[in-house]
């Protein structure tokens, strides 16, 4: 009888061959057009502490940190094993770990507590680089960030909540808000029927006999990262729609009913709990006048939409990046993806709407930071170009990730390349603080209300006249669109304003080969209908190289 053949390993088959290596670690930071923009808008002094984040999100540990939140999602815990009523969401702890190392960085309320100038530019540019690990851990700590204007108008609340609201430290868990060393703040607007329209909210607030102190009783139908310690809420007030500060433990230690129904099976940002919470006699303190509940919560929206802006800029970054590196690793054909002409072209277009992204994701950052230090200009230009890119940008995301999957063709389209997340992600930046028919109809109104908006807008795209014939045409045909616009064109007009205005910017700050090819392709209409069809004569090798240095 023959003896059994030898076996062979099951790799003896194959050897694995022209595969890229894995990218992390990278350095997230590395970003000519984050750098410029970081420096520019008044915040050079954070450029140090930037590229440590950016080394710190590029590295293993943290790319890990945020698989893992995402692998395993939060779970609801309504009750515990006496069977008594927690409402209460567990994590994976590397949810935690995203979350100090975010909280400890000042990506949440920490720029408000600091008088310096660019406070608000340093933390976009660590929410850039930062949000290379994953977006969900954003939301809780966006909402913090935003809180906190809102809630200045009520002095004596803000007074209590704000330094533990603007504190470097997490603390998890529920316990009375003055205990703890570092809250975290939430919001609840939306209802079912009602989304964006929150004046047709049902919730409703009763007066106690306690000054300012109400109770409120109704549902919300997406409150996200519910074991936020205070949130700010919307409720029909005697006097109107009005803003309430909701505790989840009131200060003699006991919990406020906040009964969790139900997490939401989101499409993604699986990381981040988003709930449907139900009030029933749950104790509130109004923000600000009774009636003016929009007027005061609007402060924390339009934080939350230059996070939208950041977010998706962050996005586009980050999968540019990934392809980029599939594309630098890769050979078909005889000859590395990122030497072949038609990939190398894709790759110039995708960095061209990168750049746009994250230049104006600083620019708007700029304005922030120099509105809260008084300047009534850039307050007034803030207003109506946030809108402007939040409609715009957070557009774009959707079409970007898909583009930059499919550079790593089916390794892409598999979960373990990280790009489905990502492109599960995109959407979402659209639909969160108002989808694009709410934000192009809000900027419509800033431009009837508010004619200083479009003076100051105008003015930004001035300091460009002159140095690209292209935006000198789109911006004399813009003037004309905005004298006739109307809820139908809408979409048309603020599309056009968006452009203008990253183009104005690159003009004058980005590199010749950039500015040209993204006024001659977005502007002047060389261009087709995908990414990748930058025209013949483009520098595309500066373009590339700029965007992924080696």
């Amino acid at each position: 009888m023959d003896p059994m053949p030898e076996q062979s390993p099951s790799s003896a088959t194959h050897d694995v061959t022209n595969q890229p290596p894995p990218l992390a670690p990278y350095d997230a930071s590395a970003d000519a057009a984050l750098l410029e923009g970081l420096r520019r808008e008044g915040a050079g002094w954070a450029e140090e502490d930037v590229r440590l984040l950016g080394l710190r999100a590029g590295g293993a540990e943290a790319q890990e940190w945020g698989e893992l939140a995402n692998r395993h999602e939060p779970e609801l815990r309504t009750h515990d094993r006496y069977g008594n009523r927690v409402d209460e969401v567990e994590f994976h702890p590397s949810w935690h770990h995203l979350m100090r190392t975010a909280v400890a960085e000042g990506l949440a309320g920490t720029p408000w507590a600091e008088d310096r100038p660019g406070a608000h530019v340093a933390r976009t540019a660590g929410g850039l680089v930062w949000g290379h690990t994953e977006a969900g851990h954003g939301c809780p700590t966006s909402m913090t960030y935003a809180a906190v204007p809102a809630l200045r108008a009520q002095p004596d609340l803000a007074k209590v909540y704000e330094p533990l609201l603007t504190s470097r430290e997490y603390e998890p868990g529920l316990r009375p808000p003055t205990e703890k060393r570092g809250l975290l703040a939430g919001m609840g607007m939306t209802e079912k029927q009602g989304g964006s329209d929150v004046r047709t909210n049902t919730t409703v607030a009763t007066p106690t006999d306690e000054p300012g102190a109400y109770t409120l009783r109704g549902h919300k139908w997406f409150t996200s990262a519910p074991m936020c310690d205070v949130f700010l809420v919307l409720a029909q007030a005697p006097g109107g729609l009005s803003c309430f500060l909701v505790p989840r433990v009131l200060p003699d230690g006991t919990r406020n009913t906040f009964r969790i129904q139900r997490l939401k099976d989101k499409l993604g940002n699986r990381s981040n709990a988003s709930s449907e919470p139900e009030f029933d006699r749950t104790v509130a303190w109004l923000v600000g006048p009774e009636g003016r509940g929009v007027k005061t919560i609007i402060e924390m929206v339009n934080c939350t939409r230059l996070d939208c802006v950041m977010s998706s800029a962050t996005l586009m970054r980050k999968t540019l990046v990934e392809a980029g590196h599939h594309a630098r690793h890769r050979s078909a054909f005889g000859a590395r993806l990122l030497d072949q002409p038609l990939m190398r072209n894709v790759l110039a277009d995708l960095a061209l709407e990168s750049e746009a992204a994250t230049t104006l994701t600083l620019r708007l950052a700029g304005a922030a930071d120099r509105a809260v230090r008084g300047d009534e200009g850039e307050r007034a230009f803030r207003r109506i170009a946030t809108a402007v890119g939040k409609y715009w940008v957070t557009k774009r995301g959707p079409a970007f990730t898909a583009e930059a999957l499919e550079c790593l063709g089916g390794n892409g389209y598999v979960e373990d390349s990280g790009m489905p997340r990502h492109y599960r992600e995109a959407p979402l930046l659209s639909i969160w603080e108002g989808s694009g028919n709410v934000n192009a109809l809000d900027v419509l109104r800033a431009l009837g209300r508010s004619p200083e908006s479009a003076e100051s807008f105008f003015g930004e795209l001035a300091l460009a006249r002159g140095a690209n014939a292209h935006l000198d045409t789109a911006v004399a045909s813009l003037k004309g669109e905005l004298a006739e616009a109307d809820q139908l064109s809408a979409r048309r007009v603020v599309e056009r304003m968006a452009l203008t205005l990253q183009a104005s910017l690159l003009v004058r700050h980005a590199p010749a080969a950039v500015a040209d090819a993204f006024c001659a392709t977005r502007l002047g209409g060389d261009w087709g209908h995908s990414f990748g069809t930058l025209p013949s004569g483009t520098d595309l090798s500066a373009i590339v190289d700029r965007a992924l240095p080696v």
